[in-house]
């Protein structure tokens, strides 16, 4: 992988064919051995790639920096959208990826750009993971979009969640469902984090997928 990314990658146990991956994007102040915990079930069958974030944001590293309002970095945001489908392509090819079976799995920030490569990736996502996470209003309205009515994505959020606002989770559902996607939505009694009701619920959703 010629990837400027650093990530981890765990092969499947199981080989022959094209096999399926999900790629994991972590949240602010985080990294890439955040995310891959929530995943161990599929580490026999799947591809997976933990990205981490190349900013510096102490403990850990972000994918995007964000303005006075909370929003991302309109620069930043767009050129890590670029890299990130630049190395899932990459992949794709160097592994000999099964189309049919990529997803992409995000918490937080990490949410965020998972829904807008669910939506500017057309088919070459299959499904989508966002935690707690939202979709920008500059993607839905300035992005180049592709057609999402393939796509099955899982979308959650806390109840209790100060840092992101569950409203804009339900503004993703409202969003995803009207371009005829698949959507699950969930809500927990839970802060910014992920319940082991939720992990529940998005291990069975990734289930049902494969």
């Amino acid at each position: 992988m010629k990837s400027p990314f650093t990530y981890k990658h765990t092969a499947p146990q199981i080989t022959g064919g094209k096999q399926p991956a999900i790629f994991l994007l972590h949240g602010m102040g985080s990294n890439e051995d955040d995310l891959p915990q929530l995943v161990t079930e599929f580490k026999k069958t799947h591809h997976i790639f933990s990205l981490r974030g190349p900013i510096v944001f102490k403990p850990g590293y972000a994918f995007f920096t964000t303005d006075e309002e909370d929003k991302p970095d309109r620069d930043i945001f767009d050129k890590v959208v670029t890299y990130i489908q630049s190395f899932i392509y990459e992949a794709i090819e160097e592994f000999d990826l099964n189309l049919d079976h990529i997803y992409v799995l995000g918490f937080s920030q990490g949410a965020v750009l998972a829904q807008t490569l669910a939506l500017t990736m057309g088919s070459v996502v299959s499904g989508a993971v966002a935690l707690s996470g939202y979709l920008p209003e500059f993607v839905k309205d300035e992005y180049s979009k592709h057609p999402v009515d393939h796509l099955n994505i899982f979308i959650s959020h806390g109840d209790y969640d100060y840092v992101i606002p569950s409203q804009l989770s339900l503004e993703s559902k409202n969003y995803f469902e009207a371009q005829g996607a698949s959507v699950t939505f969930k809500t927990y009694e839970e802060g910014h984090g992920v319940t082991q009701e939720n992990l529940r619920d998005l291990v069975l959703f990734l289930k049902e997928e494969n």
